[in-house]
């Protein structure tokens, strides 16, 4: 525990027990209340859930394991690693939420920003801990505002792939 008074140190102790905060965010939260219990919990309470950090170099990783030999993509054949990594059908829901939250332009790939951003943004870093987030991600669906995002981001990534195989399709 860090240096500090023995009133700082009962705060820190008590807004732990009480919050079940890590000492880092009681202490960002105590600092940025100047030590003012109520104060703190406000500010606790009232911030966005902070993402945990993530391992750059695990995420490197994860996206050389999947990506294509001959493009700096993560195509077809990387995603049904991927899934199968996951233990989820490529067909699941759930990967549609996981394609939303990397803000994938195209259905079946994924770029390097894409993979390692939308990882980044779930605040995870290794196949297990995304394993662990299947079922969080499949719950936003039940989230009226994610579930209309999502659809949306669907309907849009869909119809753009759709066009471009009709535009190839089409003889000129």
């Amino acid at each position: 525990m860090h240096k500090l008074g023995r009133g700082p140190r009962v705060k820190l102790q008590q807004f732990m027990s009480i919050t079940g905060a890590s000492e880092k965010a009681a202490l960002f939260a105590l600092h940025g209340s100047d030590w003012n219990l109520d104060g703190a919990f406000d500010l606790f309470y009232n911030q966005p859930p902070s993402r945990p950090m993530t391992d750059h170099r695990h995420l490197e990783e994860l996206y050389t394991r999947y990506k294509d030999a001959f493009s700096d993509m993560i195509s077809v054949d990387g995603i049904t690693l991927f899934c199968e990594d996951l233990k989820v059908d490529p067909g699941d829901i759930v990967m549609l939420v996981i394609s939303w939250h990397m803000k994938a332009a195209t259905m079946c790939e994924f770029s390097r920003q894409e993979f390692i951003g939308g990882l980044q943004s779930l605040g995870v870093d290794s196949i297990d801990k995304l394993k662990s987030l299947l079922p969080t991600l499949r719950a936003e669906l039940k989230d009226d505002h994610k579930f209309k995002e999502i659809y949306n981001f669907a309907f849009t990534w869909a119809k753009e792939k759709v066009l471009i195989a009709a535009t190839l399709v089409v003889p000129s």
